[in-house]
């Protein structure tokens, strides 16, 4: 069973999200503030699937739980707020978000992204063969989720580990920034194509040597080739 962690101080929002997602069948841990987030978390973080992370919470705010988890995990985490300014959503990813939704939440259309998030981060447990890539000083395995970079692993987020993912699989392309936003993200976005070079670049720093794999191509998008 598919198991998140929910927080948010409004308690009648964590009521309606709760019965929506325990109809379809996802148990749901409740915290409502951030002391009590991390807390639960420390508790649970090898059972914990996703969390859902209000920014706007008493004690210790959202994007502050974030950067905690961060810390030591790359569990999917899904930035829940009533801030709808471009800022606060780049700031979101910046700290180590993979979603951001605004309220007031749409529990529809919040299922279905969680859906599409846990979709993109699970693994194949049944396949025989690791499914990896290598070449020159970069290795990716893409069943284990992990990235190394001159034989050491990188700490990459899942978004970040999942726009890498994408370049490899699509090497020496030119990729328009909306290809890579419905490839990556899993939907239509509606925000500015900032938030996705925002990703890029924390891409780049943390490919260190391999950072100019990851090319610009202006006005257009990016593209990815081993120089």
């Amino acid at each position: 069973m598919v198991k998140i962690l929910l927080c948010d101080d409004e308690q009648r929002l964590r009521r309606i999200m709760v019965d929506f997602l325990q109809r379809e069948s996802i148990e749901v841990l409740e915290a409502e503030d951030g002391e009590e987030a991390l807390r639960i978390y420390n508790l649970h973080k090898n059972e914990i699937n996703l969390i859902l992370l209000d920014v706007m919470m008493p004690k210790k705010d959202g994007w502050e739980v974030c950067k905690e988890i961060r810390k030591d995990s790359n569990v999917p985490i899904m930035m829940i707020t009533a801030k709808g300014e471009e800022y606060d959503e780049l700031y979101g990813f910046q700290v180590g978000a993979d979603e951001y939704i605004t309220k007031p939440v749409k529990p529809l259309i919040l299922i279905a992204r969680i859906k599409a998030l846990l979709k993109r981060v699970s693994i194949d447990n049944g396949q025989s063969e690791r499914n990896c890539f290598k070449a020159k000083n970069i290795e990716v395995d893409f069943d284990a989720r992990k990235a190394f970079i001159d034989n050491q692993q990188v700490d990459l987020t899942q978004k970040e580990f999942e726009l890498l993912s994408y370049f490899i699989k699509n090497p020496k392309i030119a990729l328009a920034r909306e290809q890579i936003l419905s490839a990556v993200w899993g939907y239509e976005y509606e925000g500015e194509d900032r938030t996705l070079d925002t990703h890029i670049n924390r891409l780049r720093k943390k490919l260190g040597s391999c950072a100019s794999y990851v090319h610009t191509i202006h006005g257009m998008g990016y593209r990815f080739e081993e120089v």
